[in-house]
C-alpha cells in the first residue's frame, strides 16, 4: 500500500523508530516508518481486500502442511537494513519466524511478499518500495499482482544474489521458486471492451498437492465512469 499522509505534521525526518512503535501501539490506523517519517497506510478497495484474501487463501490451502506460514496485511515487516516498517498485502515466511529486535510483533525474515498493486500504489510498489524489500536477506521473491489487468509479475532472488523479472499475461505461466508453485494467469471477457470489470484465475500447482490444481476466479467489478 501507498503512504497518504504523514503523521503527525511536522518537519521531515524526525521521528525514530522507537516513537513511531509507541504510535503503532495507540493508533487505530495502521502507518509505515521510513527515513524518520510516519505515514498514514492508504485504505483499500473491496476489490483490493478481496484479491488479497483470495491470494492468501491459495497460498495457505497449498502451503498446508509445510513448514511456510502465511501471514495478513496484519503482520508488519521491518527492513533492517534501510529502516523501512510496513504491512505487505500477504506474507508467506518460510521456517521459524525471525523477530525485530525492537519490537516482537514484526518479522525480518519473509520469503515470499505479495502486493496488489493499484492505482495509487503501482509505481510504489514496483519501485521504491520493491528495491527497500530486496534488502532483505531472507526475500527469495517478491510477487505484484496487477488490479486492472490479467498480469503477474515476480522479482526472483538468484544464487549470485542478483534479482531478475519475471511477467506473466493471459494464459501464460510463472514458478514461485521460493515455495515451489506455479502460477497462472488467464483473462476471461465477453467480446469487446470490459464494461464492469475483469475476470481472471489463479492457478496454483504445488508438491504439497500431489498435483492437484486450484483454479479461483476473481472478479474486479468497476463502474462505468471509473477503473479500479
Amino acid at each position: 500500500m501507498l503512504p497518504s499522509v504523514i503523521v503527525p505534521a511536522r518537519s521531515r525526518h524526525c521521528f525514530t523508530y522507537t516513537d513511531y512503535l509507541a504510535h503503532e501501539e495507540t493508533s487505530k490506523e495502521r502507518h509505515k516508518f521510513l527515513e524518520g517519517d510516519i505515514y498514514a497506510m492508504a485504505r483499500g478497495t473491496p476489490e483490493h481486500a478481496a484479491l488479497a484474501v483470495a491470494v492468501s487463501t491459495i497460498l495457505s490451502n497449498h502451503l498446508a502442511g509445510a513448514r511456510c506460514s502465511v501471514f495478513s496485511s496484519d503482520l508488519r515487516v521491518r527492513v533492517l537494513a534501510t529502516g523501512l516498517a510496513t504491512y505487505p498485502d500477504v506474507t508467506v515466511v518460510c521456517g521459524p519466524l525471525q523477530r525485530d529486535p525492537d519490537s516482537r510483533v514484526t518479522v525480518t525474515n519473509p520469503t515470499l511478499i505479495v502486493e496488489i498493486a493499484s492505482d495509487g500504489t503501482e509505481e510504489w510498489d514496483r519501485g521504491e518500495k520493491l528495491e527497500q524489500y530486496q534488502q532483505i536477506p531472507a526475500l527469495r521473491e517478491c510477487m505484484v499482482v496487477s488490479h486492472r489487468a490479467p498480469r503477474i509479475d515476480v522479482w526472483r532472488r538468484g544464487p549470485d544474489d542478483r534479482w531478475s523479472h519475471h511477467e506473466a499475461t493471459a494464459g501464460q505461466m510463472l514458478t514461485l521458486e521460493s515455495i515451489a508453485a506455479s502460477t497462472g494467469c488467464r483473462r476471461c471477457l465477453s467480446p469487446g471492451p470490459p464494461r464492469h470489470g475483469v475476470l481472471t484465475d489463479l492457478r496454483w500447482r504445488t508438491p504439497w498437492t500431489s498435483k492437484k490444481v486450484q483454479t479461483l476466479n476473481l472478479k474486479w467489478m468497476t463502474s462505468p465512469s471509473r477503473t479500479t
